[in-house]
């Protein structure tokens, strides 16, 4: 118990002289605690220098050799492989850390049957935020139904649009993969392109429809709502106090939330933004 206390920094042996016996004392519960901190400190910086090693190496025995290099040279790889486009679109899946996003209208070459077989995704089990967009149609096939209600009850967050033009694979905000038809696909690494496809995602999320839901709900108030179509409309604050039987200073001071809640600038900035998100007719 002495040794275990001593190592702990929680106690030390004080020699009292050649004639006496040395004396156990206990250190200060604020300065033992300060040791032990240091002490985890220590320990901790030593295991993130292991652990940024071991990722070193991870990366230079990599599963895909090549798949990646197109960061140094390229900003973007063009890819004509099936077998590859397919290992690439895993190998992102792997590397996401934070948020896996899709845009998916099941145009593809193989059969949607084979998907169904498929398990739900890895980063679905794990703290990786998944949000997927689907066309319309990929759920009016019991097939396609069936796929989403897999990717959803394994964790996925899920919208539906009219219309997908593209498909689209992103892994944070690092590196994206752009199917282009059948057996070609772009392998994006630029960061100023890879972060406006992440804008371009969330400006159709904001439009999109959750999955059961007939129309998106926007995060506006009943009178607020009633504001923001006067405002479409061109109406004056004055005209909308008038209309809706508040002050005008009450319909400022909503106007101003209203362009908050949308990041918009100005009013007509609200307006547009309203409107691409399907908030007003």
């Amino acid at each position: 118990m002495v040794a275990t206390l001593t190592e702990a920094g929680m106690a030390y042996v004080e020699p009292a002289g050649p004639a006496l016996e040395p004396r156990f004392v206990a250190v200060s519960p604020e300065l033992a605690l300060q040791g032990s901190l240091a002490a985890l400190s220590r320990r901790l910086v030593a295991r993130q220098e292991r652990l940024l090693e071991g990722h070193r190496r991870m990366a230079e025995a990599h599963p895909f050799p090549g798949v990646f290099e197109a960061v140094e040279n390229r900003s973007v790889r063009v890819l004509t492989d099936r077998a590859e486009i397919s290992d690439v679109s895993r190998a992102l899946l792997s590397t996401a850390r934070h948020h896996w996003l899709t845009l998916e209208n099941f145009v593809m070459e193989r059969p949607l049957e084979e998907l169904v077989a498929m398990p739900p995704l890895p980063t679905f089990e794990n703290d990786v935020k998944c949000r997927c967009i689907y066309q319309a149609s990929c759920a009016e096939s019991s097939v396609g139904a069936r796929i989403i209600e897999i990717h959803t009850k394994g964790g996925e967050e899920a919208r539906i649009l009219p219309r997908i033009v593209m498909k689209m694979k992103l892994a944070d905000e690092a590196v994206a993969l752009l199917p282009t038809g059948v057996s070609g696909a772009l392998l994006v690494c630029s960061p100023l392109i890879v972060g406006g496809l992440r804008q371009y995602f969330e400006l159709l999320w904001e439009r999109a429809v959750p999955i059961g839901a007939e129309q998106a709900e926007p995060p506006l108030s009943a009178v607020q709502q009633k504001i923001l179509q006067l405002l479409a409309e061109d109406m004056t604050d004055e005209r909308i106090a008038r209309l809706l039987g508040i002050t005008s200073t009450s319909v400022g001071r909503h106007v101003a939330a209203i362009c908050k809640e949308l990041g918009a600038a100005s009013r007509v900035a609200a307006g547009a933004a309203a409107a691409r998100r399907g908030w007003i007719k």
